[in-house]
């Protein structure tokens, strides 16, 4: 499945657009992991706990997304684009979306 963030796909051409696609995680991290991350905040600099959550949050949102393209028959999902929020002070949302294509390569 190729995912991509532009409109266009050189040398392809969009068969079918299948619509809107997303892929929805919603994650925590633990009391011991938001203790330290709280620590850390105190003398500054990165704070690689909630560097990985959120890497591997857009990760997981971006696989769901492809799982749903797939169930729709797409091969390509172009436009792609991640949106975060905050629920209730602990919980990182992070949506996956753009727009499920079926592609096929240009004429030569």
């Amino acid at each position: 499945m190729l995912v991509t963030t532009t409109e266009t796909v050189p040398n392809h051409t969009v068969r079918v657009t299948l619509g809107q696609v997303f892929g929805v995680v919603v994650r925590s991290r633990g009391l011991g992991g938001n203790i330290t991350a709280s620590l850390r905040s105190i003398v500054g600099g990165e704070i690689p706990e909630y560097t990985r959550l959120i890497e591997d949050t857009r990760r997981h949102a971006i696989d769901r997304m492809v799982q749903n393209a797939t169930l729709m028959g797409a091969n390509a999902i172009v436009m792609m684009r991640f949106d975060s929020g905050e629920i209730a002070q602990s919980m990182n949302e992070v949506v996956a979306y753009g727009t499920a294509v079926i592609l096929d390569p240009a004429p030569e």
